[in-house]
């Protein structure tokens, strides 16, 4: 049951471009020194694989804290949550900035994740607080094309400033985003929790909360599917570099641009969504993101099984994934936040945990697993395909205990 909010304290395009701003965080974070991952190796004199684990670190804090900043959105009001998160954040990347050793790295970028997981949470939030049904999927359409274009035009950015400044100035680059945000939400953000309930910070009612949404299918079933496809994306992240760089040889400027085309295709598929919910419902798009999906991942797993792959055939596949995601994330994420109006920001939370908390699970594995081609060949295709699994599994529960489509 989808409960009306109040009205809107902010129009769609205000919000939209909050939010957008506030998710973005996240994902630049992560991805923007990615091209850098090779240098800093050799920078603080150390393997490849310890450099992965300040990616690794950011994604635990970030997927950890996922569970803690929406709840206290809810207890204690979205506006002054998130300015004390963007502060804790500009000081763990002032930290990271001039990190004398790569143990100073890895624990700025924990807190980093820390700081930046407010953004996730938070930019889903301020939607459900004002907008249910159509209304909503609009704004999550353009929100949502920042979870991915994120991490695909962060690399360029971080290829270009690499190759003309450093690798400390790409930390300055996120001090001057993370800044102008703080300022945003200071002049721009008005309160859109009208009801914040300190008593929802209680441990025993955060656990409550959390308990609920884990055993309910109408959130599980779009989250799981959708968490596990931006999973996807964001484990590819941090397997790509080391695939592009090192066995396709391009040099870190030519990988920053080359990832442009993931970021080109997921743009194109918002706008192609935008187009389409003009004459149909955000649902029905639904189906078609499943079909183009699975497609994508069986070609990328056929591709990298190839002697002598090159820049294409990685990318090309990549693309049409991140084109067909495009068509599912407004209708999902409107789905998993429309009936829970009174724990907004919990529901939003367990989102983003479920979201980076896959990408993180993802990562350790293709660590594990130690050669990034073969990581990319089956750890990424593998995240959307259970996603979708459960996705129709728990499609079956629901229609079982009501027979009534929610």
């Amino acid at each position: 049951m989808q409960i009306s909010p109040p009205p809107p304290v902010m129009s769609e395009r205000r919000t939209a471009i909050l939010g957008a701003a506030l998710v973005a965080i996240g994902p630049i974070s992560m991805a923007l020194y990615t091209p850098a991952m090779p240098t800093l190796a050799a920078v603080f004199d150390t393997s490849p694989s310890v450099i992965k684990l300040t990616l690794t670190a950011y994604f635990a804090g970030f997927a950890l804290t996922q569970l803690i900043c929406g709840p206290l959105t809810d207890a204690y009001g979205r506006r002054p949550v998130t300015l004390w998160f963007l502060a804790l954040y500009l000081v763990a990347t002032a930290v990271a900035t001039w990190a004398p050793t790569v143990e100073w790295l890895i624990v700025a970028r924990l807190i980093q994740g820390v700081g930046a997981a407010v953004g996730m949470a938070v930019s889903r939030a301020i939607v459900r607080d004002q907008y249910i049904g159509q209304a909503s999927s609009r704004i999550l359409n353009a929100v949502g094309m920042m979870l991915a274009v994120g991490p695909a035009v962060s690399p360029t950015i971080g290829g270009i400033t690499l190759t003309l400044f450093g690798w400390q100035q790409i930390f300055y680059f996120m001090i001057l985003y993370g800044v102008a945000l703080g300022l945003a939400v200071f002049f721009l953000l008005p309160e859109t929790n009208t009801a914040p309930d300190p008593t929802r910070a209680h441990p025993r009612r955060l656990v409550n909360a959390y308990l609920t949404l884990c055993v309910t299918p109408v959130f599980l079933r779009p989250s799981l599917f959708i968490g596990l496809s931006l999973g996807c994306i964001y484990t590819m992240a941090t397997i790509i570099p080391f695939v592009m760089i090192e066995h396709v040889g391009l040099t870190p400027a030519q990988f920053g641009f080359g990832m442009m085309l993931q970021s080109a295709c997921y743009f194109s598929g918002t706008i192609v969504t935008s187009r389409l919910m003009r004459r149909f419902d955000a649902d029905n798009l639904v189906p078609w993101s499943i079909a183009g999906m699975l497609v994508a991942m069986s070609l990328l797993a056929v591709m990298l099984h190839q002697p002598d792959f090159g820049y294409l055939m990685v990318m090309g596949p990549i693309g049409l994934f991140t084109f067909s995601l495009a068509h599912a994330i407004p209708a999902t994420t409107t789905w998993a936040l429309a009936s829970f109006p009174r724990m907004a920001g919990s529901a939003a939370s367990m989102m983003g945990f479920i979201q980076f908390g896959s990408g993180f699970a993802g990562s350790i594995v293709a660590a594990w697993i130690g050669d990034p081609v073969l990581a990319m060949a089956t750890v990424a295709p593998a995240m959307p395909v259970i996603g979708v699994i459960a996705y129709v599994v728990l499609g079956l529960v629901m229609r079982r205990q009501s027979p009534a489509r929610m």
